[in-house]
Order: structure tokens, then sequence, then C-alpha cells
């Protein structure tokens, strides 16, 4: 049972507008926007961070960012986030070999070396204590600019704040996103544990 009901997703008609966002990313509109909407200042600009950050400005592709996001969510254990990112990166485009082998990334062929930096910096930043130090940056240089990296540490800052929330909210999981887990992750042992 979540720490706190979602809301249904007429109750506020601008988080409702700005949601539609979300119908193209996942195929519906997540629990945890709907639980942001007891404060709606917050679902709202939740929103529009997530639209910022995941905006494509060039080579980091809408894939990349959604494996970055899934990543990060698997350091940090979030099952919510990690079954969200795994559908986002199917329906954004990653291909099956990768999507099968995300476990592997630092080592499975179907990742080139640009993309295992990126997911390398994921992991790094993402742990605690932080783990970026300069080889991971040294590694994201030979493969991506600033703005790049930029873009990906928003991607990870992104979802660090979603694991909280998700994990401390027991945020129930969406059919969907079951559905994408159970087929790309459940193999390692995913399962939704509190997000029933």
């Amino acid at each position: 049972m979540p720490l706190v009901n979602p809301l249904s997703p007429e109750q506020d008609q601008e988080t409702k507008e700005l949601a539609v966002f979300f119908n193209e990313t996942l195929g519906f509109c997540p629990n945890s926007v709907l639980t942001m909407q007891h404060r709606p200042a917050i679902s709202k600009a939740f929103i529009n961070l997530n639209k910022a950050v995941m905006e494509n400005h060039g080579r980091v592709t809408s894939a990349l960012k959604r494996m970055i996001g899934w990543v990060t969510s698997n350091a940090a254990g979030c099952r919510y986030c990690q079954a969200h990112t795994i559908r986002a990166a199917e329906r954004y485009g990653a291909n099956q070999e990768q999507l099968d082998n995300i476990w592997e990334y630092a080592s499975h062929p179907a990742f080139s070396d640009a993309e295992r930096a990126a997911l390398n910096f994921a992991l790094a930043a993402s742990v605690i204590p932080n783990a970026v130090n300069e080889a991971i940056k040294n590694d994201l240089y030979s493969h991506w600019n600033e703005g790049e990296i930029v873009e990906m540490l928003g991607v990870i800052s992104l979802f660090g704040y979603l694991n909280r929330w998700n994990d401390s909210m027991g945020t129930t999981i969406e059919d969907g996103a079951v559905e994408s887990a159970e087929q790309y992750l459940g193999k390692t042992g995913w399962e939704k544990g509190k997000h029933q």
C-alpha cells in the first residue's frame, strides 16, 4: 500500500495537460505524478523538469537517456523506476539486444564504448558515496562533450529524485511498466517488491 494515495488524473487540469508527455514516454500517466498532485506545484514543476531533462539536443538519444535512468534506478534499488525506465527505453527505440542485456552493459557487445562511458558515469554518480573520479571523467570526455555530460547528469539527478520519491512512497506500479520489467528484467530477479 502506498504511503500516500495517488489522486485522479482529473484532479488538476494543468497537471493533466502537462502529463500528456507521459503518454508518449510510457503510455500512461505515472502514479508518482498523480501522487505529487497533492501539491500541484510539485507535480507541475516535476513534469516541466522531466521534459527539459529528456529533451534531445544531439547525440544523447532518448533511448540512452532512459538506459542512464535505468542504471541510476538499479543502483538505488528502486524497482518502480527500473520498470519505468526499461519500458521507456523500449518505447524510444533501444535495440532488442541492449534491452535483453542491460544488466551486462559493461561487457556486452551490444553497447558501444561511448554508451558504456555514459552508463558507467550513471552508476558512479548514483552510488553513495559518489564515485565519479578522474577515470570516469576522462572516459566521458573521450566520447562526449560538456553539454552532453550535463544532459546525462540531468537524467541521473532526475532519477535520484524519483528513486527517493517512489521507494519512500511505495508507489503502486502500473501494469504496462510491470509487463516491460518482467520481459526484460524478470530473468535477473526483478519483482514488484513494495510497489504492489
